[in-house]
């Protein structure tokens, strides 16, 4: 079922903020599907899913090779809970924009480990179904 991503219920943004992975899914190249899991921090206000990766990752090269901003799907499941976030998803290399992702998956992953050549995905989410 379609949500209204402009006044999302509280049962769905606390399932948001729940430790969850989720999958991200891209096109490669061939048209295939690349389905990979993920964690993601989710921005309600600016409705944009934030994912942590590095350079040379396939989901980053597939969002470059539409021209820097592909479509991108994450998919989170929790028994009968689910949801779905649906946008195009960028590649981000601005270290305050990455600074951001870094943040928004330690809210709910706990910080990280270091990593050579961080970068990160922002999704500029367009259309959530599920239930939350």
């Amino acid at each position: 079922m379609a949500l209204d991503i402009e006044g999302l219920p509280e049962a769905v943004l606390a399932f948001l903020a729940e430790r969850h992975i989720a999958t991200l899914s891209t096109q490669r190249p061939d048209g295939s599907l690349h389905v990979i899991p993920v964690g993601f921090g989710y921005d309600a206000e600016s409705r944009t899913a934030r994912i942590i990766t590095f350079e040379g990752a396939r989901k980053a090269r597939n969002l470059e090779r539409e021209g820097g901003s592909g479509r991108a799907v994450l998919c989170q499941v929790d028994g009968g809970r689910w949801l779905t976030l649906e946008g195009r998803g960028r590649v981000v290399r601005d270290p305050a924009a990455v600074a951001k992702a870094v943040e928004a998956y330690s809210a709910r992953f706990g910080a990280p480990g270091a990593r050579e050549g961080r970068i990160a995905i922002e999704i500029a989410v367009e259309r959530i179904m599920g239930r939350g």
